[in-house]
């Protein structure tokens, strides 16, 4: 098994009993030009992963006992995969960079184009991906994977925006839902899904931009409302992001993963020494943190659980 890694910053008592001291940080695999885009498939017990640069998405298989595993590849050529989701057929969502759209995997293996541009011009490069209960899925579009040719292809923003859509797979129709973004990026509903959270990751392209999370009010309509600046990062930038049943926010930051309250209180830090880019919750109890940073797969077992989703 690789180095046991740990360290953590407590910036409130309480989370001391969300991360244990004995729960060590592991580092599962390392091999990666950028890792991203965690997503735990509870049925198959692996987690899907995309390594971005290198147009791939790995595979993580834990082992029947310990905390290790194998990384192998999942699927290659992938299309820049960033953000992975599922679906409440458990169905893979994948944000494609390179061919800057949002794809399902049947469960067959056929690929379905779910989204690649609005009202006749091409989307960006969609970034990260959540699903709705009711089946609408949700992206973020920031231009990231036409900046150049790391991690896509270099190229032009057609809608002259970096907006945040929602798409009803039944129906096959698009929504804007959020235009105000420097970067939209990571995002995540609350666990009884009236907020979304919404990360805006602008500093990282543009000197002085946001390092943000919002928050909107989501209503039965499936209408944002609100949008104010629930937390700053004070470690670069946040990116991707995940909830727990209690509706604590895990994001990923520059120096590891935040812990905060619903309100965007800072709880706490895992330290983690490579750059975080994700993260999710995983594990027959959704109580393992699986983390990507900069070229390596991490994960830690935590006190507290994963919103089920889906």
């Amino acid at each position: 098994m690789a180095e046991q890694l740990f360290e953590y910053e407590i910036h409130d008592p309480t989370f001391t009993r969300l991360v244990s001291r004995n729960m060590r940080l592991v580092k599962l695999w390392s091999g990666a030009a950028w890792t991203e885009g965690p997503v735990w498939f509870a049925d198959a017990n692996m987690l899907l992963f995309s390594d971005i640069p290198n147009d791939r998405i790995l595979r993580f298989l834990p082992e029947l006992s310990g905390l290790g595993g194998q990384v192998d590849v999942y699927r290659q050529p992938a299309g820049h995969a960033n953000g992975l989701t599922r679906d409440r057929e458990g169905r893979l969502i994948a944000c494609e960079h390179g061919t800057r759209r949002v794809t399902r995997t049947e469960l067959d293996g056929r690929i379905t184009v779910i989204a690649d541009g609005i009202d006749g011009r091409r989307l960006n490069s969609p970034n990260d991906v959540v699903v709705k209960s009711d089946g609408t899925i949700w992206f973020t579009d920031p231009q990231y994977g036409i900046d150049s040719d790391v991690q896509g292809h270099r190229g032009e923003a057609e809608y002259g925006g970096a907006w945040v859509f929602r798409v009803d797979p039944a129906r096959g129709e698009i929504a804007v839902v959020a235009k105000d973004f420097v970067r939209p990026n990571g995002l995540a509903f609350s666990p009884d899904e009236k907020r979304l959270y919404i990360v805006d990751s602008g500093y990282s392209a543009v000197p002085g931009g946001p390092r943000h999370i919002r928050v909107f009010e989501v209503d039965e309509a499936n209408r944002l409302t609100g949008g104010r600046v629930l937390a700053e990062c004070d470690a670069g930038r946040y990116d991707g992001l995940r909830l727990d049943t209690e509706g604590r926010i895990w994001t990923s930051a520059d120096d590891g993963v935040h812990c905060l309250t619903p309100e965007g209180r800072l709880l706490g830090k895992i330290k983690v020494p490579e750059l975080v880019s994700n993260l999710c919750f995983g594990g027959p109890r959704r109580n393992r943190l699986f983390i990507t940073a900069t070229s390596s797969l991490y994960a830690v077992l935590t006190q507290v659980n994963g919103v089920q989703r889906p």
